[in-house]
Parts: structure tokens; C-alpha cells; sequence
């Protein structure tokens, strides 16, 4: 008969456990405290009428989910954000593996370089915003003073429902592809050196070499980044705020702006709510979607 596990050893296991539990302890309260329980709440809170100036909420079902179903505004604002996304995620993700792929060359002064396109990331988008809002400014602005010396009428692109999304997506791009930057600069350093060499003695173009080995080989680092593009793409509120406020006519009002709107605009709590489940729903699905259908085609070495 095989010997039990010793009574010692039992005894050290249940302590490591209790010490792991312990150590985890200020992060899981932490978790629990400002995510999980604010997530249950924005649940309950959207399937009640809850506004200012009521003691309560009242229970109405789901009933606030299909005000917004038959609300052309509100699929005016799921476009707007759809469009944004189109407009950002994969210029953002091309530009930000093409500036990794240039700092990750030998070449003299690549700090520098490193240091110059992640500047804009550790900038507050708060103060992007203003430095944008400047250049955008109507006709006293940098780019309708560059456009009136070349002859062509000022555009005024903020407050142009044609171009105020395009403009925005700019702005988003030129800070969004510093940050993308960093993951994909981790995952070329991780290819092996060997690769390449091989394929230099195989007498491979570069453009081959970049489409049979840098592309596969950074399969989960694109996973991983285009997940974060799209889900950043979708919770900005901070530049709306600053340049445009939604105008003109919502057309460059976005779906965390509009909640922001209804919890600190009209102070109405439970559509707030409602729409920051929805939200959640979406960003959920969108990251499902991509691990299911991506990461069957990914090799992890």
C-alpha cells in the first residue's frame, strides 16, 4: 500500500496556500471594490429608473434597453463609435509596427528615436486635445493659416459633420501608435535572430521575409494588440470633451461620452448605467470574437 502524503507536508501546503490568499488579498479587495461591484451595480442600476432628485430607484425591467433600441441618436452614436474604430484601429496598429520595426534597427540615435514617437503617450490626452484643438481652430488655427497660403478655403474641420470624425481619428492615431509601439517592439526583440539569418543565406526579399516570418512569428502580439486598439478605440471621452462637446449636432459624440451625458449632464443614473452594460457587452464580445477566431491561426513558440 502506498504511504500517505506526510502529515508535514500537508501542513506546508495549507500555509503556502494561506500566505498566497494573503498576498492576494489587497489586489482582490481592490478588484472587488472598484470593478466587479460597480459592474453588478451598473447592471441593477439599468434595469431601473433612477434620476436625480429620487430617493430610491424604481424596478422597470428593460425598459431603459429598448428606449435606446428604438432611439435614432443612440445608433447615431453606435456609427459615430463604429466609424472612429475603423478610422483608428489598423492605421494605428500599422504605423505603430512600422515605427517598432524602425527603432528596433541598429541605427545611430534610435533613442532618440524610441524617446520621440512614445512622447505623445505619456502626454495627458487632456493636453493632446488642446494642442489639436489649436491646430483645428477655424481659421485662425495652423492648418486653415497653411491651407489660406496655399489659396484653398479654410476647412474648419471641427465643426464640419463631414471631417470632424476624421479629424479626431488623426489625433488618436498620432498618440495611439507611440503606445501600440512598445508591445510590437517587445515581440520583434522575442523573434530569434536565427530566423533571419536564415533566411539572408536563403537569399529571401525583404518583403517576403517580413510576410513568412515577422508576421507569423508576432501572431500574439497582434492578438494582443489589436484586442487593446479596438477596446481603446471604443472608451474615449476625454478629447470630445475638450474639442467638440458632441457638436456639431452629435456628430462626433461617441458611446462613453454619452454616458458620460446621462450620469453627469442629466444626472440620470440608470440610462448611464444601462449604457455602460451595453458597452461592456460589446468590448466583451469583441474580445471573444478575437481570441476565437484568431488564436487557432497563431504558433506560440
Amino acid at each position: 500500500m502506498p504511504q500517505g502524503i506526510p502529515k508535514s507536508s500537508k501542513i506546508r501546503s495549507i500555509k503556502t496556500t494561506i500566505l498566497a490568499w494573503v498576498l492576494l488579498a489587497p489586489a482582490l479587495s481592490f478588484l472587488l471594490l472598484f470593478t466587479i461591484f460597480p459592474i453588478f451595480k451598473s447592471f441593477y442600476y439599468g434595469l431601473t429608473e433612477y434620476a436625480l432628485g429620487m430617493w430610491e430607484p424604481v424596478f422597470i425591467g428593460l425598459k431603459n434597453y429598448t428606449e435606446f433600441a428604438q432611439s435614432p441618436l443612440f445608433w447615431k452614436i453606435m456609427g459615430n463609435t463604429l466609424i472612429f474604430s475603423l478610422l483608428t484601429v489598423i492605421p494605428s496598429m500599422v504605423i505603430g509596427l512600422g515605427l517598432a520595426m524602425i527603432v528596433n534597427t541598429k541605427i545611430k540615435g534610435v533613442g532618440f528615436f524610441r524617446t520621440a514617437f512614445f512622447y505623445p503617450v505619456v502626454m495627458p490626452m487632456i493636453a493632446i486635445a488642446s494642442i489639436w484643438m489649436f491646430i483645428y481652430m477655424a481659421r485662425t488655427g495652423m492648418m486653415d493659416q497653411f491651407l489660406s497660403k496655399l489659396g484653398i478655403k479654410p476647412l474648419d474641420v471641427l465643426s464640419n459633420k463631414n471631417t470632424v470624425i476624421p479629424a479626431m481619428s488623426l489625433m488618436y492615431v498620432w498618440k495611439e501608435a507611440g503606445y501600440l509601439l512598445i508591445f510590437f517592439l517587445s515581440g520583434l526583440q522575442n523573434i530569434s535572430l536565427e530566423l533571419y539569418e536564415a533566411a539572408t543565406i536563403d537569399g529571401a526579399r525583404p518583403c517576403t521575409v517580413f510576410r513568412k516570418i515577422t508576421l507569423p512569428m508576432l501572431g500574439p502580439t497582434l492578438l494582443f494588440v489589436s484586442t487593446i486598439a479596438l477596446t481603446n478605440s471604443i472608451k474615449l471621452v476625454d478629447h470630445i470633451v475638450i474639442m467638440t462637446e458632441g457638436a456639431p449636432n452629435n456628430a462626433s459624440t461617441m458611446l462613453l461620452y454619452y454616458i458620460y451625458q446621462q450620469g453627469f449632464t442629466f444626472f440620470d443614473q440608470a440610462k448611464a448605467s444601462a449604457l455602460t452594460v451595453i458597452m461592456l457587452v460589446i468590448m466583451l464580445v469583441i474580445s471573444m470574437i478575437q481570441f476565437v477566431k484568431t488564436d487557432r491561426k497563431i504558433y506560440y513558440s
